[in-house]
């Protein structure tokens, strides 16, 4: 059996040093597996190389700015990751206020450029399956450009998921990036990959974080990801922010500039599916 097949329940004990029961869901990964005196953890394989070290780098990042909390990383190595499990619970307006307030405070945290990775993490990281380069930048619109948008552009197209015809929209709203971006403000630590599904509301009324892709950005790209696919009390949770950091004037209408890197990252991962929107969102770009 190699290390990418290890039994979950084996990975718990070896990387926590405490006996493990059964794998208490399906097996796969993540695998919920239960340690000796009924502790659960979620056992998870990573997805290519330095998978497990991004995350691990991207948790501990976040996790140092004591602002949103993520699972604790209670062990890994380069092909496994244990983190504690988090008992869930529903969405609240109180707990959604808060984590907005700690968003704010986490991007307030910074990085040292555009493009950071997590101290410890790899230049060459992902964005769920997608690789995810992480050179360093001074200009947004430019950095946005290059590392974010035209790469996935490029890799679409040579799949023929995009047309090259669709291509050229993309590039001539990188084109016009500069006119379009908003004030520029210093790089924020951003999770990266900030989806309804990466925010766990726990049974205990406060939101974790999970699964990201940290890295030094625009915040304003976390707040778009938070709306692409209708994470659960959004207003509450940009009530709380704009408590904190209220993002500059006009971000509603630059909310489909960010919302173009996650786009074209399903695009490439899952396929001509999401290219009609994203084709949407460059065609109202450029009519402004």
């Amino acid at each position: 059996m190699g290390e990418w097949d290890e039994d979950p329940a084996r990975v718990a004990t070896r990387l926590t040093g405490r006996p493990a029961g059964r794998v208490r869901t399906v097996p796969g990964s993540p695998a919920e597996v239960l340690l000796d005196g009924g502790t659960p953890v979620m056992v998870k394989r990573g997805g290519g190389p330095r998978a497990v070290r991004a995350e691990v780098a991207g948790l501990r990042w976040l996790a140092q700015a004591d602002a949103v909390r993520v699972p604790a990383v209670l062990g890994h190595d380069e092909h496994w990751m244990v983190t504690e499990r988090v008992a869930t619970g529903a969405p609240g307006p109180e707990a959604a206020v808060r984590f907005g307030r700690a968003l704010a405070a986490l991007h307030a945290a910074g990085a040292p450029h555009l493009g950071a990775p997590p101290p410890g993490g790899p230049e060459d990281a992902y964005i769920g399956n997608a690789p995810l380069r992480n050179a360093p930048g001074t200009d947004w619109p430019r950095w946005y450009a290059g590392h974010r948008v035209l790469p996935y552009v490029r890799a679409a197209t040579d799949r023929g998921t995009l047309r090259p015809g669709e291509a050229v929209l993309f590039e001539r709203v990188c084109e016009r990036l500069p006119e379009l971006a908003g004030p520029p403000e210093p790089p924020a630590r951003l999770h990266g990959d900030l989806w309804n599904g990466n925010v766990l509301w726990g049974a205990d009324d406060e939101v974790r974080l999970i699964d990201p892709a940290a890295h030094g950005g625009h915040r304003e790209t976390d707040l778009a990801m938070l709306g692409l696919f209708g994470c659960p009390q959004l207003d509450r949770i940009l009530a709380g922010y704009r408590e904190v950091a209220p993002p500059a004037d006009g971000w509603e209408q630059r909310v489909g500039l960010h919302q173009l890197f996650p786009l074209l990252v399903h695009v490439v991962l899952f396929g001509r599916s999401y290219a009609d929107r994203a084709l949407a969102v460059a065609r109202e770009a450029l009519a402004r």
